[in-house]
């Protein structure tokens, strides 16, 4: 992509902005209408010098006018300018979340968060700034075509041996042009390893105090990606500023060659000199700016091609059908039919295959999900949860198999904690009416009650423990009410009191009300709470067992029935 397809990027994307379009059409007339009145007052600045009598008053008005509507042409456009400008970030902000949200999440977690969060911050931004940089570029370009015009119209021959300066200027400017973007390039990647390690400061700021040699370790190791990104970023810079100079010595060799040279050759009158002098000086501005607006597109070329190269699109929004359907109650039967799906275990680069499994639950059991570290369990899960397509096989829920078109509506079954799991601060998503009164209602049987206010969907606080924020993720489980739930590792941070109330109080209830629950846990002390145990060992189904067959395999030999 070169700056003239970037240009052209940049203009389809600004016409996608809701209401964009006449404001976008009347800053480019605006643009236009003004480099054109600019060009005129040097030229009408020329006649007036050598024109007599009523003309030069005739002259001196139209100076007048154009003095008065260029600044209001300027002001209102800049205005508009401005509007567009935060309308585009808005707009291209949430169309990047939306596509986001509506990505796979194994792509996601591909990308991993510390480059989406760089994408969202910087490069929408990038990309914004550049777009409401082209109006006025396009008047600076409008200023630069109307005084090549008023060169002709002064001498043709002239105009020919200023274009031909003009037509080697850019084609040398293009050279460095190239160099520069893949500097752009190259420190935007090492930007996205910036973000993780500032991640990693605000994340790991415990550990760090904690520990001398680590903590220099790692500002030395920040500090060399910072230094890599200023390295890459000042070459990107360094390299458009010598072609800008490159750009400038050519404008005054011409302006040389015409003052000094032009006369000796071919017979030029004072007017006609004066005339060629001021319009090459008022080319000089515009320009300039179009050099100087060239880092930022070139930074805008690199933001459009990472977020092209991590898989979204910033010129349409992806969907998944979404569905408004409410999650049946009654549903029959969840199956995974020859389920297969690749993963890797933590810490290793060889890829596993789960599967293929097979397997059936219905409404009203209690499945606890058993295995190792790196067994499959959290892959199983996200498979049953929607999360994950399957590669091989099928999923099929109440009679119908899950594909794209209803994998919405699938998950909308489900009330999921995760093991990294994160709390809102508002209830979102849920019904107003009574819930106020429910959250209170759990709060106390979660024993936050003392903790935690809600009022308006609203907690008054998400900064407790770890168990404790757990307990608030399973407050929204409560309150969400579907007939699935799925539990990943959620005891793991409980005291040993509310463990207990967990599994022998909170699981049997959900179960009593006929909710599916499954339950990836290594508390092997409760297990005997569960209908069924399936146990995984590298992405295969060890044992499908019922409680009383499971505990019964694991009893000392002695102690078998």
């Amino acid at each position: 992509m070169n700056i003239v397809r970037l240009l052209t990027f940049l203009l389809r994307l600004s016409k996608e902005i809701p209401r964009s379009r006449l404001k976008i059409a009347f800053i480019a007339a605006a643009g236009i209408i003004g480099g054109v009145a600019s060009t005129s007052m040097i030229a009408l600045i020329t006649e007036i010098l050598t024109a007599r009598g009523d003309r030069t008053t005739l002259l001196a008005g139209l100076f007048v006018t154009l003095c008065i509507l260029v600044p209001i042409l300027r002001y209102v456009s800049q205005v508009l300018l401005i509007d567009l400008a935060q309308r585009s970030l808005l707009a291209f902000r949430v169309r990047l979340a939306r596509n986001i949200l509506n990505a796979p999440l194994r792509h996601l977690e591909k990308v991993g968060s510390h480059r989406l969060l760089a994408t969202l911050t910087t490069d929408i931004g990038v990309i914004v700034e550049a777009i409401t940089m082209v109006p006025l570029l396009m008047m600076h370009v409008a200023v630069v075509v109307s005084c090549l015009v008023y060169l002709g119209w002064l001498s043709w021959v002239v105009l020919l041996e200023v274009a031909g300066f003009i037509v080697l200027g850019v084609v040398t400017y293009q050279i460095p042009v190239v160099r520069a973007i893949r500097h752009f390039e190259r420190s935007r990647r090492v930007f996205d390893n910036l973000v993780g390690e500032v991640r990693s400061l605000t994340e790991g700021t415990k550990e760090l105090k904690m520990h001398r040699l680590r903590r220099r370790a790692f500002l030395r190791q920040m500090e060399a990606t910072a230094d890599q990104f200023r390295r890459a970023s000042r070459a990107g810079h360094v390299v458009f500023t010598a072609a800008a100079s490159w750009g400038q010595a050519l404008f005054f060799v011409v302006l040389g060659l015409l003052v000094l040279l032009l006369p000796r050759f071919q017979e030029v009158d004072s007017k006609t000199l004066i005339g060629y002098t001021v319009i090459l000086f008022q080319m000089m501005v515009p320009l300039e700016v179009v050099m100087n607006a060239l880092p930022n597109l070139g930074r805008a070329l690199a933001s459009a091609r990472t977020v092209e190269e991590l898989g979204f699109s910033l010129e349409a929004e992806t969907r998944e059908r979404e569905s408004d359907a409410e999650p049946s109650g009654s549903w029959g039967r969840l199956e995974l039919k020859g389920v297969t799906h690749r993963y890797r275990r933590e810490n290793e680069d060889e890829s596993f295959l789960l599967g293929p499994i097979d397997l059936s639950f219905a409404p009203g059991e209690l499945i606890f999900l058993v295995g190792g570290n790196g067994s499959g369990k959290t892959t199983l899960a996200k498979l049953i949860l929607g999360l994950y397509a399957p590669e091989g096989g099928e999923i099929r829920f109440a009679g119908k198999s899950i594909d794209d078109d209803n994998r919405e509506e699938y998950r909308g079954h489900f009330s999921v904690v995760f093991s990294d799991f994160f709390v809102f601060e508002t209830l979102l998503g849920l019904e107003a009416g009574a819930l106020d009164d429910d959250a209170k209602k759990y709060l106390t049987r979660l024993h936050l009650q003392q903790k935690v206010q809600v009022k308006d969907g609203q907690l008054s606080t998400t900064e407790l423990s770890q168990g404790q924020r757990k307990r608030l993720a399973l407050l929204t489980a409560y309150l969400e009410d579907r007939p699935i739930y799925l539990f990943d590792e959620w005891a793991a941070d409980q005291d040993p009191v509310f463990k207990e109330i967990f599994y022998l109080q909170l699981l049997p209830e959900l179960r009593s009300r006929g909710k599916t629950v499954f339950v990836i846990s290594h508390d092997d002390h409760y297990f005997h709470v569960a209908d069924r145990v399936l146990k995984l060992d590298y992405g295969k189904i060890e044992a499908d067992l019922t409680v009383e067959e499971f505990l019964d395999a694991h009893r000392p030999v002695g102690a078998r029935g």
